[in-house]
Order: structure tokens, then C-alpha cells, then sequence
């Protein structure tokens, strides 16, 4: 299915890609420059990047699509990981018939993207990786369920839950300082793309192969990164610290947590580099 649809000011189209299993979603904001492949977060989805889209302002064609087990892909099949990741962005480049893909991702899609790069060299251009892409430094054997309570807290426990009402949905992202204080039509719309009408969309087998994949084999990854100083809950603490990137081209974008870097301030930053990354 191909629609239309009103994303503020930026025009934005749902488009289906044939992909291995079925159809991946895909949001493409259609611009006249270059196509870049966006990928986002473990339980996110592609509306995630509106803000950036908005942000490059007609100077790049952004596609992003709900990755495999979310929103509105959360019916395709495993097997979940960052190679099936890599080969369905493959298939949205060649569905836009671009040959060397400039690829983003946020947070596990920063993880989607290396491992891209990896398995496609020659399908794939610049790289930039925002908040994730790096190895968060998981100790080996450490169990999945674990590991994500560790990094992602919050975010996993609201895989289970059930939510009586759109709104008791948002009300439960409005109690996260991470967002409170940047609410508003973006995020609003973001967070009702996850809603089924009882929960999130999120398949927990794709959340936990995913994870296993990401924390215990992430990719070699020697592509820029924009990182921010602010973590999940907003505490002062990110997903990395300075003395982790040694030898990474890692550059701090200022004043936003893991989700602001790209749903609030620091959309601008990101959609600057992206630019400077062409």
C-alpha cells in the first residue's frame, strides 16, 4: 500500500518494499537531493525520524522504515538480527534504486547500519551512527532479558504491559523526563505509531534476537558518531562516556539525552552532519 499523509509541513508517503518474509514499512520524506537510509531504535519506529526530516529542510530524500518486528513491519518473520536488518535496508535502497546507500541510524540502529556496511560494503556509502553503533560494553554470557533491563529499563518493560486508551499510552511516555519536557505533535505522533489499541507493536522475539545480536557480536564500526551526554531517563549518564570512544570519530552533541538527540533539540545537529557526511 502507497498513501499520503500530513507530517506538519514536511510531506511524508508510506510505502511497502517486498522484502524477505512479506513487506517492510517504510516512511519516505521526498526530496530532490540524495536518498539516505535511516534506521531507529530497538522498540522505536520510523516517525522517529520526522524532526531530522524536517530538519534537512528539501536537501535529502530521508527514508526510514519500521524495522522488522515494530509498528507497522511487526508482522514480519524472523530470523531477527542485524544481518536481516542489513539485507532488508538492501532492500529498500535497491526499492529507491540507489546503489551506494548513505546510511543513519539511532541508538540499535546505529548497530543496523554497521552491520549493513559490513555485509554490503559495496552497497553502502557514508555512515553516521547517533547514540549507538559502539559496544555498550556488555559483560559475555550475560542473560538477554538482563542486559535489557540494564540498558533499556523502562522502555522494555512497556513490551508487556497493556494500556486501556491512546491517551493512557501517551500518558505513560509523558512521565519519562526524558520527554516531558519536549512534548508535542512529533512526539505524540511517534509514540501512536507504536499503539496497537492495547500496547506497543513490538514483537518481544524481535526485541530479544535483536538485543542478543547487538550486545554479544556488535560490528566493527569505524563511523562517525554523535553521542549524548543524558541517558533513557534523562539522568546524567548516557549510554557511553567520553573515556569509551577513544579512537572513535565521536563528536558530543550538547544539552540532549539518548531520545532528544533526535526527537527534540538535537535534530538540527543530526540533520547538519548528515549533510556534512554526504
Amino acid at each position: 500500500m502507497d498513501r499520503a499523509l500530513s507530517w506538519e509541513v514536511v510531506a511524508v508517503e508510506e510505502i511497502d518494499v517486498p522484502v524477505a518474509g512479506g513487506t517492510l514499512r517504510v516512511l519516505s520524506w521526498p526530496a530532490d537531493g540524495p536518498v539516505v537510509i535511516a534506521a531507529h531504535g530497538i522498540t522505536a519506529n520510523a516517525l522517529s525520524w520526522a524532526a531530522v526530516a524536517r530538519a534537512l529542510d528539501g536537501k535529502v530524500h530521508l527514508v526510514a522504515p519500521d524495522l522488522r518486528g515494530r509498528a507497522f513491519s511487526a508482522d514480519l518473520p524472523g530470523p531477527y538480527g542485524m544481518s536481516t536488518h542489513a539485507d532488508d535496508l538492501i532492500a529498500v535502497a535497491e526499492h529507491f534504486g540507489v546503489r551506494r546507500a548513505p546510511l543513519v541510524g539511532h541508538s540499535m540502529g546505529g548497530f543496523v547500519v554497521a552491520a549493513t556496511a559490513a555485509k554490503h560494503p559495496d552497497r553502502v556509502g557514508p555512515v553516521l551512527m547517533v547514540d549507538g553503533g559502539i559496544s555498550l560494553g556488555v559483560p559475555a554470557g550475560i542473560d538477554v532479558d538482563v542486559a535489557l533491563e540494564a540498558v533499556i529499563g523502562p522502555a522494555m518493560r512497556r513490551l508487556s504491559m497493556t494500556f486501556a486508551s491512546a491517551g493512557e499510552y501517551l500518558d505513560y511516555f509523558r512521565q519519562n523526563p526524558a520527554l516531558g519536557r519536549y512534548w508535542g505533535p512529533d512526539l505524540e505522533a511517534y509514540i501512536l505509531r507504536d499503539f496497537t489499541g492495547s500496547g506497543s507493536s513490538c514483537h518481544l522475539e524481535a526485541i530479544r534476537g535483536d538485543a542478543a545480536d547487538m550486545l554479544r557480536n556488535p560490528p566493527p564500526a569505524p563511523f562517525p558518531l554523535l553521542w549524548a551526554p543524558r541517558g533513557l531517563m534523562d539522568e546524567d549518564t548516557g549510554l557511553y562516556r567520553a573515556d569509551q570512544l577513544t579512537g572513535v570519530d565521536a563528536e558530543l552533541v550538547p544539552d540532549v539525552n539518548h531520545y532528544t538527540i533526535l526527537l527534540g533539540p538535537g535534530a538540527e545537529h543530526v540533520a547538519a552532519r548528515i549533510l556534512t557526511v554526504l
